[in-house]
């Protein structure tokens, strides 16, 4: 279903200047379908951005249907301590501290939480906090974020102000 919720907004955010971080649908009380997205000229997001992106994406799903049951669209920017879902973004946060949860144990544990090294291939290299390197496979990676660092503030606030 993610894959087909992709397809249908992807081409449209791309074409407003967006790009889709993770789609999510959340359930319990009321079912939520998240929409994260940030800008692609890495200036940071906006209220007025979200609600651009909400009409758009709303006006989409009306049409495609792909979820059968109510629901309530949330969209957001993906913050400072962002997911890291796709390839590129653990390139693109090389030098940061994040926290990676596997599907499947590797050397015994499941978590790791360190500074991202390198990416090599389809492989990710980190730093553990305990100081051991840890190479994990893009493919085995369950959930990943980055870790809110004074690093990362100051980078975040730099790139931020490079784009204005």
């Amino acid at each position: 279903m993610y894959d087909k919720i992709a397809a249908i907004i992807e081409p449209s955010l791309n074409g407003m200047g967006y790009s889709l971080v993770q789609i999510r649908l959340m359930e319990g009380g009321r079912r939520t379908l998240q929409i994260m997205a940030e800008r692609i000229d890495g200036r940071n997001m906006t209220v007025d951005d979200c609600a651009t992106i909400s009409h758009s994406v709303s006006a989409l799903l009306d049409v495609e249907d792909p979820i059968k049951d109510a629901y309530t669209l949330e969209v957001s920017s993906p913050g400072i301590d962002r997911p890291l879902v796709k390839l590129p973004d653990f390139e693109r946060y090389s030098g940061f501290d994040a926290k990676v949860e596997t599907k499947l144990p590797i050397e015994g544990r499941k978590r790791f939480k360190g500074k991202i090294k390198a990416v090599e291939g389809e492989t990710i290299v980190m730093q553990t906090a305990e100081g051991a390197q840890a190479r994990i496979a893009y493919n085995m990676i369950q959930s990943a974020k980055l870790v809110l660092t004074d690093e990362l503030i100051d980078w975040h606030g730099k790139t931020a102000d490079a784009t204005n």
